[in-house]
């Protein structure tokens, strides 16, 4: 059985390969975050990283953002992401 968007699905499990992009849409999955918010979960994280990492998993449509104020939230852009992270989780005690 072939996957039709092979391409797709190959990019996003490359992006998801990240250890610190993986932990960052876990944590979405529970719910939108601020950046502040995820940077107190990721504190081994530098700002500059944590910034890096959620403009590389926006650009590939994985997450969104949205602006209130000064603050930036973030949350994930594909529900079905969380059933993936769910078989994971089960397989391999993530």
């Amino acid at each position: 059985m072939m996957i039709a968007n092979v391409k797709e699905v190959a990019e996003i499990l490359r992006v998801l390969s990240n250890e610190n992009r993986l932990n960052i849409v876990c944590y979405l999955l529970e719910r939108p975050m601020t950046v502040s918010e995820l940077h107190s979960r990721l504190n081994h994280v530098t700002q500059s990283a944590l910034s890096q990492h959620l403009s590389t998993l926006k650009a590939h449509k994985i997450l969104v953002s949205h602006k209130s104020g000064l603050a930036i939230t973030y949350s994930i852009n594909d529900k079905n992401l969380g059933k993936l992270i769910e078989v994971l989780k089960e397989n391999y005690g993530y």
